[in-house]
């Protein structure tokens, strides 16, 4: 399997990511940022995990079972995210990050 194809499609993915969490001044775009990056690191699981099987044989799944945990854990943190974000717009009436310095209000 030719692994460049899907780990150049990974570095772009994530550079967007990153881009956009160091650009993005909104939080629900700032979230949808982190995701673009935790989707770039289950295309690379899979891709290695390929680049992998082919050489060595190995009929295990490894890759794929930990894009799936990867996947859980963006569940999660969209959870968790929209949650801070609903409780930020509930007490600031913006959701503007640089908004967010102090939660005490």
């Amino acid at each position: 399997m030719q692994a460049v194809f899907p780990l150049t499609f990974a570095a772009l993915l994530f550079s967007a990511g990153v881009y956009g969490v160091l650009s993005r001044r909104n939080a629900v775009l700032v979230l949808m940022s982190v995701e673009l990056m935790l989707a770039a690191v289950t295309v690379n699981l899979v891709a290695f995990h390929g680049l992998v099987a082919s050489e060595a044989g190995d009929p295990l799944l490894s890759g794929q079972v930990f894009a799936l945990f990867v996947m859980g854990i963006g569940a999660a943190e969209v959870g968790v995210g929209l949650a801070i974000v609903l409780l930020l717009y509930r007490n600031r009436a913006t959701v503007n990050v640089d908004d967010a310095d102090l939660m005490k209000y």
